[in-house]
């Protein structure tokens, strides 16, 4: 179901152990034994060979960590801001760019090395270019050290990310800390986010699924969003604001009556008006949590009026009761944001483009007529005949299994009656037969031909394209027998 799987990333060795996993496998993997009594042929290309291969597997190695974390530009809105809140952009950009600088240097190294020991002239010297370039190569990785443990952190956190799709239907819970969205989330999922009587508790996205109307569906806890301006926000909340930006979902603003949270309504009010754009476009309903603490109907009518007037002004916005201790209203919020979201899912697919594309290649018929007469509804004789009786004709059971109908109130089968004039069918007369396998009935007598006679006639054999009948003697059983 997830789009993206940060798990499969590989861990990122330290500088140290990269160097000594480079130069511990080429020493594993190429010849070790030279003399100086060899060509200088064979010594270049003995040395040549420890070069390339070193380059090759720093190459790989450093090819494998560009190719595994993602690009920020090739993958969803959504986890770009994210890593974008969490690593900071520009740092994630700058450690791949080194490592990239660092893979180009290494090429360019060996490339340079190889083509001096193409021209040395004796063992000692390909030997002290071969360690010249394993040197530098090592330098070069050495460099690279705090870019290796910066991707290494990152890959730990990312591994840790909530596997969510942005594309599937999604429901999302936002408002300040500790007004009950993660225990709503307990409640309609399998999900155990943690629940503390204290602010701040969920510090990241927690992802959880629920069924509705045999579709699956996710859930998403967002941390708790204080009213303050973008930039004072921190990167807790900052999450919030990104899912809440680029998810297309249906959202649950809630807010705590019973201000048992630590903030009035007033303050829950004016967050909602400071993060209202962020609902454009989005299915929203203002959840009235806590109704058991803080009864909706008496509740001071200024702060009615401050929740109300919220509704009132903001466009596809419901409002809803409901109570995570005693579960009243619980799922009739569940219910309505599922529908909300289904209902603008559909109404999107009509208004596009691809609705569009194949009505343009449906056509439409209407059928004039041919005459100015009137065909009006032909009914059976026979079938008036029962309408006006009153019968109804009973079908046989036979060979059919036994349902809830066919049993009376004592419990035994009652006994199907059956016209004793009508036709019986293929069924009742496989089962008088002796049941499947034993009988079958003659498809002949269903044949359509011009003399009926003809129906139960041989069909005849043909064999290169005569008839086997016309040379068969009709006598020869009575000369056989002679």
């Amino acid at each position: 179901m997830p789009v993206y799987n940060f798990k499969k990333i590989g861990p990122i060795p330290s500088a140290t152990e990269l160097i000594d996993v480079v130069l511990t496998r080429t020493q594993r993997r190429t010849p070790t034994v030279v003399h100086p009594g060899y060509k200088i042929t064979r010594i270049r290309a003995f040395y040549m060979r420890k070069i390339k291969f070193t380059q090759q597997t720093i190459s790989e190695r450093l090819s494998g960590m560009l190719t595994d974390f993602p690009r920020l530009n090739d993958i969803h809105p959504f986890y770009a801001d994210l890593c974008n809140t969490l690593y900071d952009r520009d740092h994630y950009k700058l450690a791949l760019g080194q490592i990239n600088t660092a893979r180009s240097l290494v090429d360019a190294i060996a490339r340079d090395m190889i083509r001096m020991v193409k021209y040395g002239d004796s063992l000692y010297r390909c030997k002290c270019l071969k360690r010249a370039a394993l040197g530098r190569m090592c330098t070069v990785l050495k460099r690279q050290k705090s870019a290796l443990a910066y991707l290494e952190e990152v890959r730990k956190h990312m591994s840790r990310l909530p596997a969510l799709d942005p594309n599937t239907r999604t429901l999302l819970m936002c408002g300040l800390p500790n007004v009950g969205k993660s225990s709503f989330m307990n409640k309609i999922t399998r999900a155990k986010v943690d629940v503390q009587p204290y602010a701040f508790t969920t510090k990241s996205l927690f992802v959880g699924h629920c069924d509705y109307r045999y579709l699956r569906w996710q859930v998403i806890d967002t941390p708790g969003i204080l009213d303050h301006p973008l930039e004072e926000r921190n990167t807790i909340e900052m999450q919030a604001i990104t899912a809440l930006a680029h998810l297309t979902c249906s959202v649950l603003y809630f807010i705590d009556i019973s201000e048992q949270c630590g903030y009035t309504i007033e303050q829950q009010c004016s967050l909602f008006l400071s993060i209202k754009p962020l609902f454009a476009n989005k299915e929203l309903i203002i959840v009235a949590n806590k109704i058991d603490a803080q009864p909706w109907e008496t509740l001071d009518a200024d702060k009615k009026t401050l929740i109300e007037d919220l509704t009132k002004n903001s466009p596809n916005c419901s409002f809803m009761e409901m109570s995570n201790i005693s579960e009243e209203g619980v799922s009739e919020v569940k219910a309505v944001a599922c529908d909300k979201l289904l209902a603008s899912r559909v109404e999107s697919r009509i208004s596009g483009n691809k609705v569009e594309n194949v009505m343009n290649r449906l056509q439409v018929f209407y059928p004039t007529a041919r005459d100015n007469l009137e065909r009006d509804v032909c009914i059976p004789g026979s079938v008036n005949t029962v309408n006006e009786r009153g019968e109804t004709k009973e079908k046989s059971r036979t060979g059919y299994a036994p349902t809830k109908d066919d049993v009376g109130n004592d419990g035994e089968d009652e006994a199907m009656e059956v016209e004793t004039n009508a036709k019986k069918t293929a069924r009742e007369l496989m089962w008088e037969n002796g049941g499947p396998g034993v009988w079958a009935p003659d498809y002949r007598e269903d044949y359509d031909l011009k003399d009926p006679v003809w129906r139960f006639d041989d069909i005849p054999e043909i064999l290169d394209g005569k008839n086997i009948a016309d040379y068969v003697d009709p006598e020869i059983e009575a000369k056989l027998a002679m």
